[in-house]
């Protein structure tokens, strides 16, 4: 998993309340257990004017020009603005594998949903709560933002924000620990334990 410390990025707008998985990435999409491959489909059903299936060759498909992941002025955001209750519904991790694969490495919004919440920090995305009186005056934006974990604050439009985070997960986030690296740091001391168990127990 990357580090996450600083990030600077325009914001890509999906000015939309209780946006759940199934919008994030259908569930015909939920066939792979792989992180990667699951970026072209992120909000499938909006970006594209026909239904979706694997396998199919996304280039080729009519594009909504109107969605906001499709403009122009928006490729390349790595910071996604919602609404409230971002990320409800079933609890598919697919939904924040399919967000970093397409490059997001943050969301800001006013709530999300417990399941989904957790699942983004196991997987390097950092969902961050803000104000409704603040998420207006960043979706008011125009240009790049920056989200500095450290101090934790948003800086926009020369004003600072400030936000809170757990510090276990905040020093998850700027080492890149996931779930599995997090037990690597105490890979010696798995090895030991193993070496003197088969060694007391060495019928087994």
């Amino acid at each position: 998993m990357e580090k996450f410390t600083t990030l600077t990025s325009i914001t890509a707008p999906l000015d939309r309340a209780n946006v759940d998985t199934d919008a994030i990435i259908p569930k015909q999409f939920l066939k792979s257990i792989k992180r990667s491959g699951f970026g072209p489909n992120l909000f499938d059903e909006w970006r594209y004017k026909d239904h979706g299936e694997v396998g199919m060759n996304n280039s080729k498909r009519p594009i909504n020009q109107d969605f906001v992941l499709n403009r122009p002025e928006y490729q390349g955001a790595q910071i996604l603005l919602a609404r409230e209750n971002f990320g409800c519904g079933s609890s598919r991790e697919h939904a924040p594998w399919a967000l970093e694969d397409y490059g997001f490495k943050a969301i800001i919004a006013p709530s999300f949903a417990d399941i989904f919440y957790n699942n983004c920090f196991k997987n390097g995305i950092f969902p961050i709560v803000q104000s409704n009186e603040v998420m207006d005056k960043l979706f008011a934006v125009k240009g790049e933002i920056t989200i500095d974990l450290e101090t934790q604050t948003i800086a926009a439009n020369g004003q600072q924000y400030s936000f809170e985070v757990d510090q276990e997960r905040k020093r998850r986030l700027m080492n890149g620990l996931d779930d599995i690296g997090l037990t690597l740091q105490h890979a010696e001391e798995i090895k030991a334990f193993e070496l003197q168990y088969f060694k007391t127990y060495s019928w087994l």
